[in-house]
């Protein structure tokens, strides 16, 4: 699996990236106040922060067990979408702290879910095999395996359709990411040449 700093950077820089360029524009305008670059450090803790939230047991063995074992807490694995689906109640949590409105803070917690899905979604890259739909189907999966295959070794359809998923689960992330960030201060809109 990846190292943690690995999983901060493909979410900063490949699923938030246009946060990234916008940041980066308003700093050589210098036209960014203090209490945004606040706001945008908040941003860059909590979605750090949730990156490394399914290897959150690690932190716990190596001080307790002496081990890296980091994918279970108890039965319930670390790397599905039920356990990382808690990185919205814990992201709405640190959004209502942080701005008093429950809105925000349910982008924020959006924001924190996009980041927990960016793990899965990089270690499956790496070939780990992930429990995704632990209560309902235990079996580890890993779909970008089922991508590398081929049209030699898989029929047509299964090979589409597994092709397809991968794109739409990495096209989510993203878009909830966009949409969570379009709602927490960051503006995309289309301009027309005038």
């Amino acid at each position: 699996m990846p190292y943690p700093v690995a999983h901060v950077m493909f979410f900063v820089f490949c699923i938030c990236a246009i946060a990234v360029y916008t940041t980066l524009v308003a700093l050589l305008r210098r036209n960014i106040s203090s209490r945004n670059i606040m706001h945008i450090l908040l941003l860059l803790f909590v979605g750090g922060f949730f990156a490394l939230f399914p290897d959150i047991m690690a932190v716990y063995n190596i001080l307790v067990n002496g081990t890296v074992e980091h994918c279970q807490i108890g039965t319930i694995p670390t790397h599905s979408l039920f356990f990382s689906s808690s990185a919205i109640l814990f992201g709405t949590i640190i959004g209502y702290v942080a701005y008093r409105e429950f809105g925000r803070a349910v982008y924020m917690g959006l924001f924190a879910e996009a980041a927990a899905l960016s793990h899965l979604l990089l270690d499956d890259l790496d070939g780990a095999d992930i429990q995704y739909f632990y209560p309902i189907y235990n079996r580890k999966i890993s779909v970008f395996a089922y991508m590398d295959n081929g049209l030699a070794r898989a029929d047509l359809i299964p090979y589409l359709l597994t092709s397809y998923a991968y794109i739409i689960f990495i096209f989510t992330v993203m878009m909830l990411a966009l949409f969570a960030l379009n709602h927490l201060g960051f503006e995309f809109r289309y301009r027309s040449k005038k």
